[in-house]
């Protein structure tokens, strides 16, 4: 199997994207949650709350000459169809945990997104963490 430059990133993201939660004091769950109409990167609990976490990986070059606010934001590649795909995966993730004996009741839960910036050259990265995000 080729692994591409993008698949590359994306999976670099996430590794780094679990440990910052790790960090922050938040449990891994599970990763690559899959259904056919979407995928969850990342399932994390703090504090008895779900947090559902896409994650959004962009590797860059830093130029002195470039200015930050003329550049891409990653986190705006989520769209209303990509958050309404979620919204469906993560009911599906819900349902099936219910299946378990212990899971009575709904958990509470919120969604995130993880935004990883990659400077490849000069071996760093930024990250950005928007809690709490609306759902449509």
């Amino acid at each position: 199997m080729v692994i591409t430059h993008k698949k590359h990133i994306g999976d670099l993201g996430e590794e780094i994207a679990c440990r910052f939660l790790e960090r922050k004091g938040f449990a891994i769950k599970d990763r690559n949650y899959r259904k056919k109409y979407g995928e969850i990167d990342i399932i994390a609990v703090k504090d008895k709350e779900l947090h559902f976490v896409e994650v959004k990986s962009v590797s860059r070059q830093k130029n002195i000459f470039q200015k930050d606010q003329n550049e891409y934001a990653p986190e705006d590649n989520v769209h209303p169809w990509k958050l309404k795909r979620l919204s469906r995966t993560i009911e599906s993730y819900l349902l099936d945990s219910k299946k378990c004996p212990q899971n009575e009741e709904e958990p509470d839960w919120q969604f995130d997104i993880i935004v990883v910036l990659l400077y490849k050259d000069e071996k760093h990265a930024e990250i950005k963490f928007l809690q709490n995000i609306m759902l449509e």
